[in-house]
């Protein structure tokens, strides 16, 4: 009998890829984007998002941050994500915090970074299901 929990994955920046489902990462943040309002098309609801770039020793990524939790990031600190997932968003590979991933700042500060492997730079086919 399983009660559907998928057991979690401690990865790094250059090991995600498309479709990861309960990811455990540290990553500090190097630039946000302006803040914008975003409308759903899903239920008409706006939300607001930026978009920041995350990097930890192996890579780096973007990450849309939403509503809330915009106000938990800063530039330049280092945060814990538990939960989270990955998905494509225009073919390119995103790390997103879901609505059951929570962030927190970690406890020891990312010092050094790579920033010249771009893991949303590679376009990915969507994963169609039929």
């Amino acid at each position: 009998m399983s009660d559907n929990k998928e057991e979690a994955i401690e990865a790094t920046i250059s090991e995600l890829k498309p479709g990861m489902k309960s990811v455990n990462i540290t990553f500090k943040v190097m630039s946000t984007s302006e803040i914008r309002k975003v409308e759903s098309r899903r239920d008409g609801e706006t939300y607001t998002v930026l978009d920041a770039t995350v990097a930890d020793s192996t890579a780096k990524i973007m990450m849309p941050i939403w509503n809330e939790a915009i106000e938990k990031i800063e530039e330049g600190a280092t945060y814990r994500l538990l939960n989270g997932y990955t998905g494509l968003f225009r073919g390119n590979l995103r790390l997103q915090l879901g609505k059951f991933g929570s962030i927190a700042t970690a406890e020891e500060p990312i010092e050094e970074v790579n920033l010249e492997l771009d893991m949303s730079a590679e376009e990915h086919e969507s994963q169609r299901r039929y």
